[in-house]
């Protein structure tokens, strides 16, 4: 067959230069996330940020335990991270900008790894036991994940913002005392068994995400699988545990 110089040397170009604008490549982490993998990293981090505030905010709400004083003051300091360095609450925002970033962030990871799964065959895990857990945590998730996202809505409303606080009370809403605002929010028998439920969901939301969080990072091995329970089974219990004994306090009179 005869081949002339001509065709040897003829290149195929594109056809409009929408084609040359398609073919320029999208930032690296844009590019990454818009994969299943980048989701369930993104999925992943986002979950170990919030964990980590659940557990320093259950934490530092023990310090209702030793008073009015005490506790307000706690909620001062708060205020004043990095004060004269930086203006007061502006640490603080920054913090709550960088937690509702993570929370969108994980909503929206979720939300589209839940759309990928409906197109794609699911990939099944490597023993029985593992497959177990994760197909109580698919059927859970999404549910007990909806239920602390209005509970935190309704604790943003009653103690940062106060617009729930005093419904049904004969007290008000006073921004500096935190103390009495949590006394007077949780002394509400259907506050703190909506309290204590919620918590309950949280736990097993944070059972399953720190379950999953080491699959979805890539580090999956049987032979760990014993000590994954057991860390997300010690997580999800102290912060429930450390949660739930407010409502309960209150309601019982320890703490008033």
């Amino acid at each position: 067959m005869a081949t002339t110089s001509s065709s040897l040397g003829l290149k195929r170009e594109p056809v409009s230069a929408t084609a040359i604008r398609t073919r320029r490549k999208r930032p690296f982490l844009l590019d990454l996330y818009s994969t299943a993998v980048g989701k369930k990293y993104v999925m992943a981090i986002s979950g170990i940020a919030m964990m980590g505030f659940v557990l320093f905010h259950m934490i530092g709400n023990l310090k209702m335990y030793q008073g009015a004083e005490a506790f307000d003051k706690y909620a001062e300091f708060l205020k004043t991270l990095l004060y004269p360095l930086a203006p007061k609450n502006a640490v603080l925002w920054i913090l709550r900008g960088g937690l509702i970033t993570m929370l969108l962030l994980h909503l929206h990871a979720a939300w589209s790894l839940t759309r990928l799964n409906r197109y794609a065959r699911a990939v099944k895990y490597q023993g029985p036991r593992d497959y177990q857990v994760a197909k109580f945590a698919s059927r859970t998730m999404r549910w007990t994940g909806i239920i602390v996202l209005a509970y935190l809505v309704w604790h943003l409303l009653d103690f940062t913002f106060g617009t729930v606080n005093s419904v049904g009370t004969d007290g008000t809403f006073v921004r500096g005392e935190v103390y009495a605002n949590l006394v007077r929010s949780l002394d509400r028998p259907v506050v703190s068994a909506f309290y204590i439920i919620a918590n309950i969901l949280l736990g097993i939301h944070l059972f399953h995400g720190a379950w999953s969080i080491f699959q979805s990072l890539g580090w999956n091995n049987p032979r760990f699988n014993n000590w994954r329970r057991g860390f997300a089974t010690a997580f999800a219990t102290i912060v429930v545990v450390g949660n739930v004994s407010f409502p309960i306090a209150v309601i019982a009179g320890i703490v008033k």
